[in-house]
């Protein structure tokens, strides 16, 4: 039994996951772009914070309602559609990384969306909470239509057998999950580098530092840009709050915030609406300067 069939065959008994498939919507012309719900991370808030005062971020993590030790950020995956294009930014966890993730699949089947249906497939990055669910249960191409696209410098890295050595105990499984997926797909594999438009209306933004090939993408619609920013701005407390703190979850802290101040300064002087992979209700809004720093504002 297909992933896909079994989670229809729950939904109907009332056994559907409780992380849904939650969507938020933009139509722009011809346009159209929805974020789906694959879920949510359990993660430790050491993996966001860091080495950072507790006294310096505790205020801030509780103003936003979060307390204790763990952070469960939601993953959304931003599907575009256009003329005879679907594409998808990232493809979520896969039912491989954690319980509470991994829901593409039936957010798809809720938009009336099947894996055949996806013509490209774009990574901001190989992280596996964005690339894991690129493979089926049987370890077979989930989109097997989709062309599917990643930054050189992205691809190189995951695919370098010495990253797994080199990129510390606690990501190594990242490492060994990426390079057997990339090598999964390699036939429908391509790569593109900084400022390239890999398609029509879609460009690629070298935002290094979270992973060392992190892309964000702007499309272009009718009424001007969108930004998919991947997790280049990865929550929207501390990364908004005090962008130029570093975040544990980046590989490189330091490229990590420049990036981050770049493509923050783009978006609130320019007005460009935003789709943040672990940004909440759905990762679609806008961001604004508030205060000396920013502010998520889930509204266009």
């Amino acid at each position: 039994m297909k992933r896909r069939d079994f989670l229809a065959g729950a939904s109907a008994l009332g056994l559907a996951p409780l992380y849904g498939h939650a969507a938020t919507e933009l139509h722009v012309g011809g346009t159209r772009i929805d974020t789906l719900s694959d879920g949510y991370l359990t993660l430790p808030k050491s993996f966001i914070v860091g080495d950072l005062p507790a006294a310096q971020v505790d205020p801030i993590l509780a103003a936003h309602g979060i307390q204790g030790d763990m952070i469960e950020p939601p993953c959304n995956v931003t599907m575009l559609r256009s003329d005879d294009r679907v594409i998808l930014f990232d493809v979520g966890s896969g039912p491989d990384f954690m319980p509470s993730a991994g829901a593409l699949l039936d957010a798809l089947d809720a938009q009336g969306v099947a894996p055949e249906d996806v013509t490209h497939v774009i990574f901001t990055h190989a992280h596996p909470d964005h690339l894991w669910g690129v493979l089926d249960d049987f370890d077979d191409p989930l989109f097997p239509e989709a062309q599917h696209l990643i930054g050189r410098k992205e691809r190189d890295y995951w695919l370098d057998p010495n990253t797994v050595d080199t990129i510390g105990e606690a990501r190594a499984a990242f490492a060994v999950g990426a390079a057997r997926r990339l090598e999964a797909i390699a036939d429908q594999l391509e790569v593109f580098d900084d400022g390239q438009e890999i398609v029509p209306g879609v460009m690629a933004h070298a935002s290094y530092g979270h992973t060392p090939g992190h892309m964000a993408f702007e499309i272009t619609t009718d009424n001007g840009p969108a930004m998919v920013l991947g997790d280049a701005v990865v929550n929207h407390h501390l990364a908004l709050a005090h962008p130029e703190w570093p975040s544990g979850s980046d590989q490189d802290p330091e490229a990590g915030i420049a990036a981050r101040m770049r493509l923050l300064d783009q978006v609130t002087a320019d007005q460009i609406p935003v789709i943040g992979f672990h940004l909440p209700n759905g990762g679609l809004g806008r961001i604004e300067k508030h205060d000396g720093a920013y502010r998520f504002i889930d509204t266009l």
